[in-house]
């Protein structure tokens, strides 16, 4: 006999419902969000042909490594669409797990996409480095706090640079301030320290990462962005194209709509915030790229706010990589020099007393983008003569044409036997 559990998931407990097919509540259990509790009551109280639903939280993944062993399926429920499917007036723990096992027998629960151990590995990386970055922000913050209290003005343009924490411990000061100061510098150092852990681990997953190192060719996205993208995206098939996948990040903007009157507002924000927070920085770099994703963004900045412009520009970099990843192409039109220099970067920054020398940069460009991404293990790319008509048409109505043509023009044999 099939049955249809509802868990009703906290922080400190579960509350289970358990139905029948024809919707009537054969037993109730709380249970301890432990993991010897959860693994017991899955053994005594689940069947093999039993569904579990339950919404997504905090701990809702662990739980669901859990009890799937033990039934048929487990169901993990959008939260939001839930609410708004199934509102009550009264609302307790039984109602909210019956109601979640009533909607699973009647097909009707929004679930979400389960993730796999090594996306949810990889989700919970970006998580832990976005609260180390935020922490020493934090300190940064307040030790520029204090010095605007004290009155006192750095001598040099970037304070956190290696001079600028020497001029920082070496200031005099009244003992309570220098305590504050010290303490300050010592948590944003410990955070740094911990950071730079978090990116060897991503240094390591960009270079055994095939999809990573065809997003590192688009404008301004590092090895960090590179990981974190695939991450919150999960596989790309699961998207019909580019403005789903923007869709499923939230960037896509909001819509009312009645009769004869619509209104777009502002984007969703919806989806992965880390992924969101990594593509705007990206786009401040790509808003000054001399390709089409700039002349984009030059376009939109003319009528529109710089933010808009830059959400909109992470949208179009979103179904830009959802296309080379589709696609398994790197970017078209990316600038040599700055490809080599990024996956030299790389190599560097793994093992560097394992990796050998690297090819310097310009040797790797002087022979035009498709020879770096040969030489850098990519698949081929699209030339500017092998192009479709319509993407054609839109590089010579931008005036970009002749760009692109330099991008994959070898330099002249003068200046490319110059280089080392």
């Amino acid at each position: 006999m099939i049955r249809y559990v509802g868990v009703d998931l906290h922080k400190h407990f579960a509350e289970a419902c358990v139905i029948d097919r024809t919707g009537k509540v054969l037993e109730r259990h709380r249970v301890e969000c432990l993991r010897d509790e959860l693994t017991e009551f899955a053994r005594k109280t689940l069947k093999k042909t039993d569904q579990v639903a339950l919404e997504a939280t905090t701990n809702t993944w662990s739980v669901v490594d859990l009890l799937r062993p033990h039934v048929k399926q487990v169901v993990v429920g959008n939260p939001v669409k839930a609410k708004a499917i199934a509102e009550a007036k009264i609302k307790t723990d039984k109602v909210d797990a019956e109601t979640l096992a009533q909607l699973l027998r009647c097909d009707y629960l929004p679930a979400v996409w389960q993730p796999d151990a090594d996306t949810q590995m990889r989700r919970d990386l970006m998580t832990h480095r976005t609260a180390l970055t935020s922490r020493r922000g934090r300190h940064a913050n307040r030790v520029q706090a204090m010095l605007s209290r004290l009155m006192l003005r750095p001598p040099m343009k970037r304070l956190w640079t290696n001079a600028g924490v020497a001029w920082l411990e070496s200031l005099e000061l009244h003992p309570h301030d220098r305590m504050l100061l010290d303490s300050h510098l010592r948590q944003w150092r410990h955070a740094g320290e911990e950071l730079e852990r978090v990116d060897r681990l991503l240094v390591e997953i960009a270079r055994a990462d095939p999809r990573v190192r065809l997003l590192m060719t688009l404008p301004g996205v590092s090895h960090v962005v590179a990981v974190g993208l695939p991450a919150a995206l999960g596989p790309i098939e699961r998207f019909k194209d580019g403005s789903h996948a923007a869709s499923y990040l939230g960037l896509a903007p909001s819509t009312r709509q009645s009769g004869n009157k619509r209104y777009h507002g502002r984007i969703t924000k919806v989806g992965n915030p880390q992924a969101r927070g990594l593509l705007t920085e990206a786009c401040q770099h790509v808003a000054r790229h001399p390709g089409p994703l700039g002349a984009f963004y030059q376009r939109l900045a003319k009528r529109k706010p710089r933010q808009a412009a830059i959400m909109a520009l992470a949208r179009k970099l979103v179904t830009v990589a959802h296309l080379m990843l589709k696609n398994d192409e790197p970017y078209r039109y990316a600038q040599p020099m700055l490809m080599a220099r990024k996956f030299t970067k790389l190599e560097r920054a793994y093992r560097p007393e394992e990796s050998g020398k690297p090819r310097p940069a310009r040797a790797r460009a002087a022979h035009g983008l498709a020879a770096v991404y040969d030489e850098i293990d990519l698949p081929p790319t699209t030339g500017p003569d092998a192009l479709a008509g319509g993407e054609r048409k839109m590089l010579l109505n931008k005036g970009l044409m002749r760009y692109v043509e330099e991008l994959y023009a070898p330099r002249t044999k003068k200046v490319a036997d110059s280089v080392p």
